[in-house]
């Protein structure tokens, strides 16, 4: 009896620890949503702490006379959030999350629908690569798409 109870208790303290910790791939959807929890609050310093100091962020804006792939710095991104008016709402609205992770790498793949003041802007897909560093997961490069249509809903 003694036995059972004890095996029984080794169980179910198993499973608490497993509800407390949290997998690779859940902590990177947290470093992700972060970001996007920054630009609702207009929070640069927490934008910015999504990313390693060194990431790329690409834009594939699709022009009459070809494809062409804008690059921004995080500082500048950081700071253009930051300095967004207060009565601008920013809300990039994530529709899935496809999440694959190698050891310290990560590739997410991320459909939205980004709405400003609450009305429909565009929609596209974000790539995130992530790698797990000493603090932690962190984005060191993002490119997106961005259209008004087709998008997903």
């Amino acid at each position: 009896m003694k036995k059972t109870i004890f095996l029984l208790h080794l169980l179910v303290f198993s499973f608490s620890i497993a509800a407390f910790s949290q997998t690779d791939e859940e902590k990177v959807e947290a470093v992700i949503e972060s970001l996007f929890d920054g630009m609702r609050a207009k929070n640069a310093e927490q934008v910015a702490a999504a990313f390693s100091p060194e990431a790329i962020m690409q834009t594939i804006a699709a022009k009459p006379e070809g494809t062409t792939v804008a690059s921004s710095s995080v500082g500048d991104f950081a700071k253009r959030i930051g300095s967004t008016p207060a009565e601008t709402q920013l809300d990039e609205r994530i529709l899935e999350y496809q999440i694959k992770v190698d050891g310290a790498l990560a590739s997410v793949w991320t459909p939205y629908r980004f709405y400003l003041n609450g009305n429909f802007s565009h929609c596209g897909v974000n790539s995130f690569q992530l790698v797990k560093m000493a603090e932690g997961w962190k984005i060191v490069y993002i490119i997106d798409t961005r259209r008004k249509e087709p998008c997903e809903e």
